[in-house]
């Protein structure tokens, strides 16, 4: 994110950080973590074949969430693209 600043005033958007130490301003990446942990336990030897971590991603990306009203990562992104298309 060394050139956030160009993205954000390219896209006209406003990019936040979490201010270090405050785990609590990131979330969805703690819980994010605690998923992948049910795959690789604390301990586990981070050399996975590329096609095992393609099946890992896909685990997490396939899975319901509350916060996308049930709907997991994968259904709520292709929702979100046919709608912007369709408003082309």
């Amino acid at each position: 994110m060394s050139e956030h600043h160009d993205l954000a005033k390219r896209l006209g958007i406003v990019i936040y950080f979490a201010d270090a130490h405050s785990p609590w301003q990131r979330g969805s990446n703690k819980n994010s973590n605690g998923v992948s942990r049910r795959h690789m336990p604390k301990g586990t030897e981070l050399d996975h074949t590329p096609t095992q971590l393609r099946r890992i991603s896909q685990l997490m990306n396939d899975r319901p969430m509350a916060v996308l009203s049930w709907q997991s990562a994968k259904d709520a992104y292709a929702a979100h693209m046919a709608h912007m298309r369709s408003g082309l």
